[in-house]
């Protein structure tokens, strides 16, 4: 399958160019079932070698776990919730089987309007459920600094989408990297590498758990 890798910066998100692939002909002959991590920066891993961006990290725990899956990059430096549902079509012209969902730090970033970001979100996990795609939503945080009414109303968006579309979520990408200077780079928004080895240690049951169960699915 020639995939490849599709790829909480505010640059601009075209389509990503290829990263961590090596050619339709390896591609098509890795018969795994493939896991898309799509999402911003943060999945893409800004500032930091391929191998120390967090899809190469889980690939590295689901080979160790005994888990025939192959990880694949669709972040997007600058994504924002809109920008991941404009690009959404053009990923899923190849076949997969898993989806981890990570969108909305720019969107927060920004202030953007939380009912904006809902109804993206939303609109991609309805695509994703129609072609029977497993998916794990990731949720975000809003800043502090934007007050009590808006964290209310963008926070309450992951619970209230994984409990809509019966999808387990990961409450917070960020947990025990966000605001930690020493676990992040020098813009103080994107993880450094032991900031990234922190998420995956975070997020890896939650993946592993997700995962497991779906062995017997895979084609």
């Amino acid at each position: 399958m020639a995939l490849g890798a599709l790829l909480v910066a505010c640059s601009g998100g075209e389509h990503p160019t290829p990263q961590g692939a090596h050619g339709a002909t390896e591609a098509a002959a890795d018969d795994r079932a493939t896991v898309v991590c799509f999402g911003t920066s943060l999945t893409a891993g800004l500032g930091l070698d391929p191998d120390d961006a967090y899809p190469a990290l889980v690939q590295q725990r689901i080979d160790s776990a005994g888990l025939s899956y192959r990880v694949v990059n669709a972040g997007v430096s600058g994504a924002t919730s809109a920008d991941g549902l404009r690009r959404i079509d053009w990923v899923l012209r190849e076949p997969l089987a898993v989806f981890v969902l990570e969108l909305g730090a720019n969107d927060a970033l920004r202030g953007l309007d939380p009912a904006v970001t809902r109804s993206a979100l939303s609109d991609i996990l309805t695509r994703l459920k129609a072609r029977n795609i497993a998916v794990m939503l990731c949720g975000m945080m809003a800043p502090p600094n934007y007050g009590r009414d808006y964290a209310e109303r963008f926070n309450a968006i992951y619970p209230d989408l994984a409990k809509s579309f019966g999808v387990p979520l990961y409450p917070f990408f960020l947990d025990g990297v966000a605001a930690d200077a020493k676990l992040n780079q020098a813009d103080g928004i994107h993880p450094t590498p032991q900031g990234v080895d922190i998420i995956v240690n975070n997020i890896m049951p939650t993946v592993e758990a997700f995962l497991g169960p779906l062995r017997g699915q895979q084609p």
